[in-house]
C-alpha cells in the first residue's frame, strides 16, 4: 500500500520525537529547565501525533463510504 500523507507525516513528526526522547535518555539536559522543555517538545509532538491519526482515520472512514 502506498504511503499516505498522513503517514509521511507521521512518520517525521515521529524521528523528531524520538530525538528527543533520546537526547532526555543519554542525559542531554543540562538543568531542570532544558528538561522542561524537551518533555513539552515530546508531549506536543505527541498530540500532533494523535491528531493526524484521528485524521487519516476519519478521512479513510469517509472514502469507505
Amino acid at each position: 500500500m502506498a504511503k499516505t500523507v498522513f503517514d509521511v507525516l507521521q512518520d517525521k513528526l515521529f524521528e523528531h520525537r524520538k530525538s528527543h526522547v533520546d537526547f532526555l535518555a543519554s542525559g542531554g539536559a543540562s538543568d531542570f529547565s532544558v528538561y522542561q522543555q524537551q518533555c513539552g517538545l515530546i508531549r506536543g509532538l505527541d498530540l500532533a501525533l494523535r491528531e493526524i491519526q484521528d485524521l487519516a482515520q476519519n478521512y479513510m472512514d469517509d472514502s469507505n463510504d
